[in-house]
């Protein structure tokens, strides 16, 4: 993500940034600004949140792995078999299992809500949310 576009500084008078819901399983809640057309992993970790994203977004190592809400099942694509396979491979995961680097934000997913699991987090002692 460019860095005017991430930080608010972007010229264009059009542009509308949209609202993401990040929640890790400590209950700590984040509201990070998204702009369409960028992965839900490339938007967490340009707000510095502590997700893992060992490939960088390749779809080949499965630390991206998110919930996503029954509610927003219906807006997303389909997984396709390769994220399949890499979900196939995470214990616990389940039908709301998704790799946050397969998923690309759009106006429909304007307030999407998702939770970054614990085998996808870093390692930290204190996180503040935001």
């Amino acid at each position: 993500m460019p860095l005017d576009v991430l930080y608010g500084h972007c010229d264009h008078a059009d542009a509308r940034f949209l609202k993401l819901h990040v929640r890790l399983t400590d209950g700590a809640h984040f509201e990070p600004e998204a702009a369409a057309g960028f992965r839900i992993m490339e938007l967490m970790r340009a707000y510095g949140l502590p997700i893992k994203a060992e490939c960088g977004g390749a779809c080949v190592c499965a630390t991206c792995h998110v919930r996503v809400p029954e509610k927003w099942q219906h807006l997303l694509p389909p997984p396709s078999d390769e994220e399949l396979a890499k979900l196939d491979e995470i214990a616990g995961a389940d039908e709301q299992s998704r790799l946050a680097c397969q998923l690309m934000m759009t106006d429909a997913l304007d307030g999407l809500e998702v939770e970054l699991q614990p085998d996808s987090l870093i390692a930290q002692t204190n996180w503040v949310a935001g």
